[in-house]
């Protein structure tokens, strides 16, 4: 795992500061060695069955923190506000995407009684990878991470229902083992993967047309490893569709305060 460093929190406050600014960009790689988190609010009368549908499938969707109605600021970082940290957020009405924007605020004003979700992050856990010495090719390469729909159910919870959705790495064969060993150490932050290789097993018709970031860059000797992924309450809205919902976009995370080291076991 990382080693905390004093000035990790100012480089959160930095970053959050220039996503409030309106810069827009991944978040992978940013303050490196702590916590990313997802984001997904919903109206306070859909909030139990949000947070019970994260109960029941806690490796795509482990809560971090809640925010309850009329509070934007979250523990994982004092003085954040989440409808403006982020660097990019989606828009859902009826299930179906209405807008991205870089300020959530007309959507909080719209709807007051937002119920606020921070997921952990697959992004997290990427710091150890890279302390270790296992290549990130979305870094390497300057893009967002690859994210595919699968063919598999999540356990429903009242209304809401929707498949798994998985971000994918291309990992060197010689480490594969060493990526699972390090990712597990982190289960609060989607853990270990849920799928190594052939991606026809989870359903996957075509990993160069993910449905969400930017087909993968991989290199010979690589091996595609899938993990369970925060934008799964994207799909269930999809597939639910509630009456109005707030997300981030995929790849671009709240960065928090929080060491990696504290989800670590």
């Amino acid at each position: 795992m990382s080693v905390a460093t004093a000035a990790q929190p100012a480089q959160a406050r930095e970053a959050r500061a220039a996503y409030r600014a309106g810069a827009v960009a991944p978040t992978s790689g940013v303050a490196h060695g702590l916590v990313q988190a997802n984001l997904v609010a919903v109206p306070a009368d859909w909030a139990f069955e949000t947070l019970l549908l994260a109960q029941r499938n806690p490796k795509p969707m482990p809560v971090l923190d809640v925010l309850e109605e009329g509070r934007v600021e979250s523990r994982l970082a004092p003085g954040s506000d989440v409808r403006t940290d982020i660097p990019a957020y989606r828009i859902w009405r009826d299930g179906e995407l209405s807008a991205e924007t870089t300020d959530a605020s007309v959507a909080w004003d719209e709807h007051p009684d937002l119920v606020a979700f921070l997921i952990g992050c697959s992004f997290t856990f990427e710091a150890g990878l890279v302390d270790a010495g296992i290549p990130v090719r979305h870094r390497e390469h300057d893009r967002n991470v690859p994210m595919c729909r699968t063919s598999a159910a999540c356990a429903p919870a009242g209304r809401l229902h929707g498949e798994l959705v998985v971000s994918m790495r291309p990992i060197p064969a010689s480490r594969v083992a060493d990526a699972v060993t390090i990712s597990s150490r982190f289960p609060a932050v989607q853990g270990a993967p849920v799928h190594i290789g052939d991606p026809a097993s989870l359903g996957i018709a075509d990993l160069g047309r993910p449905d969400f970031g930017d087909p993968p860059s991989a290199r010979e000797g690589d091996v595609p490893v899938f993990w369970a992924c925060g934008v799964t309450p994207q799909a269930a809205i999809m597939a639910s569709r509630p009456p109005f919902a707030v997300t981030h976009a995929p790849g671009h995370m709240l960065v928090t305060d929080v060491p990696d080291a504290v989800y670590a076991l």
